[in-house]
């Protein structure tokens, strides 16, 4: 493992530092708050993909790995999932290829992706091709996790005011 790798997996930690945890509100969360949610976990780095993983499924979240843009696309074709997390710089096809390919559906799933790139371009380029939430590395996972349920809890919202119409 790089000396890269293990500063990045050090760095996203289930804990929150003090300046995030006057912005997130413990009350807020409930134990499952992704209870049977599909999500699929894209992040070439093992570490990083593992403590999302675990991270997710403490909510109850059914997780589905895939290390590389390739094998993101296919699940995606396949069995969308409900979420997808997405690293930008991926093996075989980047982030945002295959960002191009999972956002090109009218039943898309919510991407969030999360990236060590600080450049406003790239999330702009992001924000152009669909992507629902762009996030910098290191990520808490309790803001990624947060993050999500928002998401998802909009795009239900949403579905129902559709329903009702």
């Amino acid at each position: 493992m790089s000396k890269k790798q293990i500063n990045e997996a050090d760095q996203i930690e289930p804990e929150l530092d003090s300046e995030i945890e006057e912005e997130f509100d413990e009350d807020e969360v409930e134990d499952g708050m992704l209870q049977d949610v599909r999500v699929l976990i894209v992040d070439d780095e093992k570490d990083v993909l593992d403590s999302i993983t675990v991270a997710f499924e403490s909510e109850g979240a059914l997780t589905l790995p895939a290390m590389d843009g390739d094998e993101a696309v296919r699940i995606c074709e396949e069995d969308p999932p409900d979420l997808v997390i997405l690293d930008m710089m991926l093996p075989k096809r980047s982030g945002f290829l295959a960002l191009e390919k999972i956002k090109g559906k009218e039943d898309s799933p919510i991407v969030i992706m999360v990236t060590a790139n600080e450049g406003k371009r790239h999330q702009a380029y992001g924000e152009s091709l669909g992507v629902d939430a762009y996030m910098l590395k290191p990520v808490p996972l309790a803001l990624l996790l947060k993050k999500a349920v928002e998401l998802l809890d909009a795009k239900d919202e949403a579905e129902e005011l559709l329903d009702d119409a």
